[in-house]
């Protein structure tokens, strides 16, 4: 399966209105659903808080000029808010998955499908 496959799948669960891969480093987009790109600063702040949350804590997680509020960051996962919408990273051994979900939409649906999709990466190695 292509990486663009795997965000257009994302799309497909309708928890997800915007979706993209990029790589573990954060220095190169795999894949785009949705629209959704980041600025090399934004992907690079948040490949950077996955092993050191303390930037997004103080700043915030920019996603395509918007500010989200930082709710949870780990060496995994990161979730993120802005009133009702938000944002789910996770982070795998060779991918780091960006999940925007919209206002109609729990925040642990959206996370879930995301984490799946982690997991399944993870143990295929990726």
């Amino acid at each position: 399966m292509s990486w663009q496959a795997y965000t257009e799948n994302l799309l497909a669960t309708g928890k997800v209105d915007k979706a993209a891969i990029y790589s573990r480093a954060g220095d190169s987009l795999w894949a785009s659903s949705g629209g959704l790109q980041l600025a090399p600063q934004e992907i690079g702040k948040i490949a950077a808080g996955f092993d050191e949350p303390s930037g997004l804590q103080s700043t915030g997680l920019h996603v395509q000029g918007q500010k989200f509020m930082l709710l949870r960051a780990d060496d995994r996962s990161i979730y993120a808010r802005h009133d009702a919408e938000g944002m789910c990273c996770v982070r795998t051994k060779q991918t780091i998955i960006l999940a925007h979900y919209p206002p109609s939409v729990q925040a642990g649906e959206a996370t879930k499908i995301v984490e799946q999709l982690a997991d399944y990466l993870i143990g295929a190695q990726y």
